[in-house]
């Protein structure tokens, strides 16, 4: 007679143990291994196809080695036309399943700059190992015979996103192979644009809501916390853009002929944008913060994380901080007005001796869920009046500059909102219950990352909670060149699939 014991038993002296629909319990380690060269292989098949969210026709590929592998192992797909490219929805029914869980991936890129990548081709993979301070290319036959959890893959897209989705279906492939399925129903929608900012996402949620509709929502795509520990994100920052033009002469002018009569745009936008933040890095447009207060027990979550604010510091290059907040989690809390790059005349080669005709800043706000984007617009808008300018939405007119001493061109857009879910919610509990059955331990609990999601549209129109399953290393230089995935956390991600797959909801 087979003995059995108690679930808590088994949960307190088994942790990599999982029973999936109350059958018998699989080992996670010992399945994961087992499917791990496999999972480097789809890795390896899906970041050698260029993925630029920019170019259409390299986006074309990518949706259809999605769609032929999503098909060969049995799932419904469909692809939901966008204003845009389409996303694509892939779909697994089982008969007795009662909810049904919407996982979300974005297959696209950030452009490439070859000559800036340590290798030949970004988007050929190559196995690398440290040595002497400096990363060296090893065969990938290697793996075949050898492992260390150090090394890496360096690819375009081998961390955000490609390398989650091949975590997924390398999961998916050894969880069919142990005869196993999970208790709930599973769709999957695929973003080719985020890194554009999903623009037509928004409005093809509403129009596709219903073959959308599920329970819950779980994000695959993000880096762990900076200890590499297993991590789970409740929320993430929105994002919205301007760009600010001010306007000098009508064309570049010669600096000696007209340097001390004509006004030049680059000082007047220098001192534009210095006016909308303190020395301490605060911004100080008023009711910029308002809304947002921390309670005691908010900061108890907050202070939860196992940050080194030193390390941190050591990290970025940095002496000191911007006092927004007293914490990095503190300060995520809060929006952001960040200048991402500024333009006027040229430098280095390029400099000449001019008054430039005008100076651009492009700035970014992030969000969070007490920050309605259209009331900070409306802001900053009101403290750029307040500095003497004028605002426009086009190039001034002849009769405009000669009306208006300072002018300002305005471009502002809204990519996407934040969104936020309690600890506590289905999720949250379901995510937990996995993650210390695969790990042996709690996970880390981020309340809000500071990066932007396009999730918010499917929290609104979906009317369900969300979470982020983080799994790729922090350091692993995504949107710049080199990017990677450390060899470690891939395992780990696929081991982490499996155990949400085996957990029951």
């Amino acid at each position: 007679m087979k003995k059995s014991f108690p679930l808590f038993v088994l949960l307190l002296t088994l942790p990599t143990i999982l029973l999936a629909q109350g059958k018998k319990a699989i080992d996670l380690d010992a399945v994961t291994e087992k499917h791990f060269l496999s999972g480097i292989g789809i890795l390896n098949d899906l970041v050698s196809i260029p993925n630029n969210s920019n170019n259409k026709e390299e986006l074309v590929p990518n949706i259809e080695w999605c769609e032929e592998n999503f098909e060969k192992r049995g799932w419904k797909i469909e692809r939901l036309e966008t204003k845009g490219f389409p996303m694509l929805l892939a779909e697994k029914t089982f008969p007795k399943a009662q909810k049904t869980v919407l996982f979300y991936f974005h297959v696209d890129g950030q452009p490439v700059e070859k000559k800036r990548w340590d290798q030949e081709d970004p988007f050929k993979p190559v196995l690398k190992k440290m040595e002497n301070g400096k990363w060296e290319t090893i065969p990938m036959e290697t793996l075949d015979s050898s492992y260390d959890a150090e090394w890496r893959i360096f690819a375009r897209s081998s961390s955000d996103d490609k390398g989650p989705l091949a975590m997924f279906l390398t999961a998916w492939d050894a969880l069919t192979q142990e005869g196993k399925s999970p208790n709930y129903n599973i769709k999957v929608i695929l973003d080719f644009e985020e890194e554009i900012g999903s623009p037509n996402l928004p409005a093809a949620v509403l129009i596709h809501k219903e073959k959308l509709a599920a329970d819950m929502m779980l994000i695959m795509d993000g880096p762990r916390h900076l200890s590499n520990e297993p991590t789970l994100s409740f929320g993430a920052r929105g994002i919205s853009e301007i760009t600010l033009t001010v306007f000098g002469p009508r064309a570049a002018q010669h600096s000696g002929h007209y340097g001390n009569y004509a006004p030049n745009p680059a000082f007047r936008l220098s001192q534009l944008l210095a006016s909308m933040k303190d020395d301490e890095g605060r911004v100080t447009i008023p009711g910029f913060y308002d809304g947002i207060t921390l309670t005691e027990t908010e900061r108890a979550i907050l202070t939860k994380v196992p940050d080194n604010e030193e390390a941190i510091k050591k990290k970025l290059g940095i002496g000191s901080t911007d006092k927004v907040a007293g914490t990095y989690q503190e300060s995520l809390q809060y929006p952001s007005l960040n200048i991402r790059g500024l333009a006027a005349g040229g430098v280095r080669e390029m400099a000449t001796t001019i008054v430039p005709a005008e100076a651009i800043a492009e700035i970014d706000i992030r969000l969070v869920p007490e920050s309605d984007p259209e009331r900070l617009f409306a802001l900053v808008r009101k403290h750029i009046e307040g500095q003497g300018y004028h605002i426009l939405d086009h190039t001034p007119t002849d009769e405009e500059r000669l009306k208006y001493p300072k002018l300002v061109r305005w471009e502002g857009t809204i990519s996407y909102k934040a969104f936020r879910t309690p600890f506590d919610s289905e999720p949250g509990i379901f995510l937990n219950k996995a993650m210390v059955r695969a790990f042996g331990k709690d996970p880390i609990k981020i309340r809000i990352s500071g990066g932007s999601l396009p999730i918010a549209p499917f929290v609104d129109a979906l009317q369900i909670p969300a979470v982020t399953v983080v799994t790729v290393n922090s350091d692993n230089n995504q949107h710049g060149p080199n990017e990677n995935i450390r060899l470690g956390n891939y395992k780990e991600g696929i081991k982490t699939a499996l155990a949400i797959f085996t957990q029951e909801l």
